[in-house]
């Protein structure tokens, strides 16, 4: 007897599997859209408990995201023209002011220069006086001891360490040139800095996705055994493990989702209220220097993370629970 009802059962088994490879692609789409709109409305019909797990994972995916939004504004900062690292260009002595002049203008029309700026001996002269409170004994001089100097500010795709310093070496074989320097250690460091940070969030990013996978693997495994006569009862009538496992797949991918979207209003919220003291203090430094979030990329990128973990940890958790549930 018991053998017979297992027959059956692997004969039902194989007819729905004939019958879905059967059915044309709208059935099949028809079919998957009706199971993932029921997994929406079980989360939809315990919403504390849906809420809490979305909100978890939201949190956990806010997290990395905006401390790498974070960096990506500091980096911006850091290669704002202000605060770009310049190079400073001695001419010799033999150059002429009109030359200088003129090889300021070819230099700034480089692509790889975003500013050049000319400073005559007589202005370095005077600003050298200024700053010192010698300009009484600098003007007793019989002849200016300082040379003419170009300040030139690479463009923002020029600064880093190696592309500044090969900036560096093209000024320098200019024959008008007789040194060019770069503070290529100042860049050099904040290279590092923002290469540790980003490689920082980079590990936290990868745990706290690690716990967003446990987090949606423990709610699939609840609810498995909370829906576990349910399995026994569809798979006592033939229904195939790939059926069984359908909604508990859009479930996960249901929280990934919501939690997605949780995370990203947490990061503009979180950024909307950073905003105006940081465009206060900008203002406070002559900058028009304002935050940014890039909402359609990180929407994009925050919902489509959410969803594949959401998958993941289900999948995980399907794997290792579903199987093991087998009517007797």
């Amino acid at each position: 007897m018991i053998g017979r009802r297992r027959n059956q059962r692997v004969n039902d088994a194989s007819g729905t599997r004939r019958r879905l490879r059967l059915a044309s692609p709208r059935v099949f789409l028809q079919r998957h859209a009706q199971v993932a709109l029921d997994s929406l409305g079980r989360l939809w019909r315990s919403p504390l408990p849906s809420l809490m797990t979305a909100a978890v994972i939201g949190i956990a995916l806010a997290l990395p995201s905006g401390m790498y939004l974070l960096l990506d504004n500091l980096q911006r900062l850091g290669s704002n023209r202000d605060n770009q690292v310049s190079l400073s260009v001695y001419l010799k002595d033999g150059v002429p002011a009109q030359q200088a002049q003129q090889l300021a203008g070819r230099i700034g029309d480089w692509p790889e220069s975003a500013d050049v700026r000319l400073i005559t001996p007589e202005q370095g002269l005077a600003e050298f006086g200024a700053r010192t409170g010698l300009a009484d004994v600098l003007g007793e001089l019989e002849e200016n001891p300082l040379p003419a100097v170009l300040v030139v500010v690479p463009g923002p795709a020029h600064t880093t360490p190696r592309a500044a310093d090969a900036l560096r070496a093209k000024l320098a074989a200019l024959p008008e040139v007789e040194q060019a320097q770069l503070d290529l250690e100042w860049v050099q460091r904040l290279a590092a800095m923002i290469e540790i940070a980003r490689r920082g969030i980079l590990v936290i990013g990868g745990l706290l996705a690690l716990a967003v996978v446990l987090v949606i693997g423990n709610t699939i495994r609840l609810e498995i055994q909370n829906r576990r006569p349910e399995i026994v009862v569809t798979k006592l009538i033939g229904a195939t493990n790939a059926f069984v496992r359908r909604p508990f797949l859009y479930a996960g991918f249901w929280y990934g989702l919501c939690g997605g979207l949780l995370a990203w209003l947490v990061v503009q919220a979180g950024f909307w209220l950073l905003h105006e003291p940081v465009a206060r203090l900008a203002g406070l430094y002559q900058s028009d220097f304002s935050l940014f979030t890039r909402p359609l990329a990180s929407a994009g990128v925050l919902l489509s993370c959410g969803a594949l973990l959401g998958l993941l940890g289900s999948w995980l958790a399907l794997g290792r629970h579903l199987n093991a549930i087998e009517p007797g």
